[in-house]
């Protein structure tokens, strides 16, 4: 049996807003059908990502670096489409 891989890395929140209701919808959706665990840390603050509770009680503002860890079999596909996510500012 495979170990899961265990991917991290930091973004920056480019959105004028922040991590707000959009881009939180946003990334829950994204996520839905990762089978990776995935997490976003913030200010020493860890959160499940595909909560959006969780993602709207970080209070990530503009210009926000996030840590995101991602682990399980689709790690590398997961980070990959939440990174292209962040670049694109969620399509706002």
């Amino acid at each position: 049996m495979k170990k899961s891989d265990t991917l991290t890395t930091k973004v920056k929140v480019k959105n004028d807003m922040g991590l707000h209701t959009r881009p939180a919808t946003y990334i829950v959706k994204l996520l839905q059908f990762a089978k990776s665990d995935v997490y976003f840390t913030y200010k020493k603050e860890t959160v499940n990502a595909k909560s959006i509770l969780s993602l709207l009680m970080l209070a990530a503002h503009k210009n926000a670096r996030i840590t995101i860890t991602v682990e399980g079999d689709d790690a590398e596909e997961t980070m990959n489409k939440l990174l292209l996510a962040f670049e694109t500012k969620f399509g706002e």
